[in-house]
């Protein structure tokens, strides 16, 4: 049966949080936990989530960038049209913490846009997708005929103006931003999450705006601009104010704004 490249991508994203959670449910210590130069944690977990995610992509014959595979270098990415860029367990030291908000996370990127993104939460066996040419969804239990449920995205949702913040990066800049926003909001509710989850937030309007004042890379915040901008929001340069481009020779992220 043919598949075809978005079909094969959210198949990926689901296998490889199945894996996760394989390694997820064993003792600690057989994790592997690694330091990478800049002290960032990467585990068993990550590895094998990568290595899923590039077999089953591979036939796409889409360029693949990973967080944790082989980082080409700019003069031959910059050729690149079209790429995934992956983060096959976004939240390592959520997952290390045993707290479950970790996912993975899947982007089409097109002329250094995000045209196309899937999210997989694996704890709860729910899934995010949406693009230029998708609805956006929210779809639980995605590979149970008899459980699956998709919901369009945004949903209309009664509750005060809302911030979603990261709670392993709540700097004091969030906090002023979220100070001043509180001047225009004084019912104003602040709600923690982990992972790219507070990019699906936004899109699922349990949250109007999300201010990521934090280091981050690309392949961090891809999958969830192309979600947010399907249901009808936009994720910008928190500085400028202009959209993100990707597939930069520097694959750090700016410091950024996603709102509905």
């Amino acid at each position: 049966m043919f598949i075809n490249k978005y079909e094969k991508a959210v198949l990926a994203a689901v296998r490889a949080g199945e894996a996760i959670m394989e390694i997820y449910s064993q003792p600690t210590e057989t994790w592997d936990v690694e330091f990478k130069s800049d002290n960032s944690p990467v585990t068993l977990a990550d590895r094998r989530a990568h290595a899923i995610i590039a077999e089953m992509l591979a036939d796409t014959e889409i360029p693949l960038l990973s967080e944790e595979g082989e980082h080409n270098d700019f003069a031959s990415r910059q050729g690149w049209k079209r790429l995934w860029m992956v983060d096959p367990l976004d939240g390592t030291k959520e997952f290390i913490s045993r707290n479950g908000v970790f996912t993975v996370n899947i982007a089409l990127i097109e002329d250094c846009k995000p045209v196309w993104g899937v999210i997989y939460f694996p704890k709860d066996d729910v899934l995010y997708v949406g693009g230029t040419e998708q609805t956006p969804l929210r779809i639980e239990h995605p590979l149970d005929k008899a459980l699956r449920r998709a919901t369009l995205l945004p949903q209309k949702i009664e509750r005060p103006f809302t911030v979603v913040a990261s709670r392993s990066h709540f700097t004091p800049e969030t906090k002023k931003f979220i100070d001043n926003l509180r001047k225009e909001h004084p019912d104003l509710e602040c709600i923690t999450s982990g992972s790219s989850l507070k990019l699906c937030r936004v899109a699922e309007g349990m949250a109007d705006i999300y201010p990521r004042f934090a280091p981050a890379m690309e392949w961090d915040i891809a999958a969830g601009e192309a979600i947010v901008r399907a249901a009808g929001g936009k994720v910008v340069n928190a500085d400028t104010g202009e959209p993100l481009t990707y597939n930069k020779a520097d694959l750090h992220s700016p410091w950024v704004i996603a709102s509905l």
